[in-house]
């Protein structure tokens, strides 16, 4: 599950990863795993409040199924926040992003087509 968490001036919150060490230092979206029982929007709920200590709210989604290493696929959401300032509590940093500055930081391989496709829907929504 990933959350594209952009604020009120179209700017897209980039999360910079900790571990594990082959990822480390690379941007991805907020977001994790679902734990069993959980839906879509519960876990990406959950997880935007344990890894940033904020509450979103959960818009149209991003495409399909992105996919990921050991055919894992990742789902993403637009967001927005409801509560709350994001902290880095399980990144090394964290970075609003504008669109000029969409890729200023070094993505992750597979993050970097989402990115491409939020920018889309960033410059629909500005047009």
């Amino acid at each position: 599950m990933g959350a594209a968490i952009v604020d009120g001036h179209g700017r897209l919150l980039a999360a910079q990863r900790s571990e594990p060490p082959e990822l480390k230092g690379g941007w991805e979206l907020p977001g994790g795993k679902v734990d069993p029982g959980e839906s879509d929007h519960e876990a990406l709920i959950r997880e935007c409040r344990e890894e940033l200590e904020v509450e979103i709210l959960i818009g149209p989604r991003v495409g399909g199924e992105w996919p990921l290493a050991a055919g894992y696929v990742m789902r993403v959401w637009l967001a927005s926040l409801a509560d709350g300032v994001p902290r880095a509590v399980e990144h090394l940093e964290l970075r609003w992003l504008s669109e000029s500055e969409l890729y200023d930081v070094p993505w992750l391989p597979a993050d970097l087509p989402i990115v491409r496709a939020v920018h889309g829907l960033l410059k629909e929504r500005a047009g």
